[in-house]
């Protein structure tokens, strides 16, 4: 299947990434204050933009399969899940992103805008990267050990038409965007 513009080449990447970096800077998350309160339960809105994004693409995924357009099982590739690997990875990212402020993609859009932090977090990066990479031979074993659901998307997980977990992520969108609305980004609301 090919996509009108379906040029995946490496230009394609470098152009997505600097939109990407653009939207994330001008909706103020270069700033590794708005992720550390976010991570506080005091700030939304990363959640709320992430969530957003999560459920158009999906939604629109979606769509495309319904269209025709899409096969999950022909045109994509779905990963299975090594529940060890995956939980300690998660710890990593998490713990790194709670410490520095950043995730990897907030944190160029940080050292783009001139914030010296966000080259910091970027070579904390590098140096977690070679670490890991050197130490992974010792718990590849254990990582790769636990293989959790192979290959499936949510709706063959749960066994639920495709529709109704679209459904769910949107009422989840909405019942935090019903609850967290109006705060200021301490989460409190303005008098």
């Amino acid at each position: 299947m090919s996509f009108p513009l379906g040029y995946t080449g490496p230009v394609s990447g470098i152009v997505l990434g600097m939109v990407f970096g653009y939207v994330l800077e001008n909706a103020g998350f270069g700033s590794a204050c708005k992720l550390t309160a976010q991570l506080r339960f005091q700030d939304w809105a990363v959640f709320k933009v992430m969530f957003t994004a999560i459920v158009v693409s999906s939604g629109g995924l979606y769509l495309l399969q319904g269209l025709g357009l899409v096969n999950v099982v022909n045109d994509m590739f779905v990963p299975s899940v090594f529940l060890w690997g995956s939980t300690l990875g998660g710890v990593l990212i998490g713990v790194g992103m709670a410490v520095g402020g950043y995730c990897p993609g907030t944190s160029m859009a940080a050292l783009c805008s001139g914030r010296l932090d966000g080259l910091v977090f970027l070579l904390g990066i590098v140096l977690g990267t070679l670490g890991f990479n050197a130490g992974f031979e010792s718990i590849k074993s254990w990582a790769w050990k636990q293989t959790g659901p192979d290959s499936l998307t949510l709706p063959q997980l749960f066994h639920l038409p495709t529709w109704a977990v679209w459904g769910l992520l949107l009422a989840a969108l909405l019942v935090v965007g019903y609850f967290t609305r109006g705060t200021d980004a301490q989460g409190r609301k303005p008098a």
